[in-house]
C-alpha cells in the first residue's frame, strides 16, 4: 500500500476502508460498504481487501474485534490512530477541494489565467 502517514495522501481504497471500519465489520461487509458508498465506482477484490486489512493492521490503524467463532467471520474496527489518519485525510481533501474551487472560480471570471495559444498563435490546444 502506498499510503503516506507523514502528511501525504492516503489511497482512496485505504480511506474508504478506514471509513467502513468506524463500526466493526467483516471483510465482505467492508467490500459492500465501499461499493455502495462509491455507487459501484470502486469494487474491491478479496485479495486487495485482505492485503489492505493486513497492512492496516500492521500499521496499527485497524484491529480485530471480538473472537472469530467457528460460525462468525473475523471483524475489524478502526483504532484511535486510524481515526486520526482518516481525519487528516479528510482535512487534506477539503483543502484540495477549496484550492480547486478557488482556481476554477478565477478561471470562470477570467482572472490570472492566460489564454493558451497553439503553435500558429491561435487559441486552442498548446503544441507540446
Amino acid at each position: 500500500m502506498r499510503d503516506n502517514a507523514k502528511g501525504g495522501a492516503l489511497t482512496e481504497v485505504t480511506f474508504y476502508i478506514l471509513l467502513a471500519l468506524h463500526r466493526p465489520r467483516h471483510g465482505y461487509a467492508v467490500m459492500q460498504f465501499v461499493e455502495e458508498k462509491t455507487g459501484g465506482r470502486l469494487t474491491l477484490g478479496a485479495g486487495t481487501l485482505y492485503g489492505a486489512l493486513n497492512a492496516l493492521q500492521e500499521k496499527g490503524w485497524i484491529a480485530p474485534v471480538g473472537a472469530a467463532d467457528a460460525g462468525r467471520k473475523k471483524e475489524f474496527a478502526v483504532t484511535p490512530l486510524g481515526r486520526e489518519m482518516a481525519a487528516r485525510e479528510l482535512a487534506r481533501l477539503k483543502e484540495l477541494a477549496d484550492t480547486a474551487e478557488e482556481i476554477l472560480e478565477e478561471a470562470r471570471n477570467g482572472e490570472a489565467i492566460p489564454l493558451l495559444l497553439d503553435a500558429a498563435g491561435a487559441p486552442g490546444p498548446v503544441a507540446g
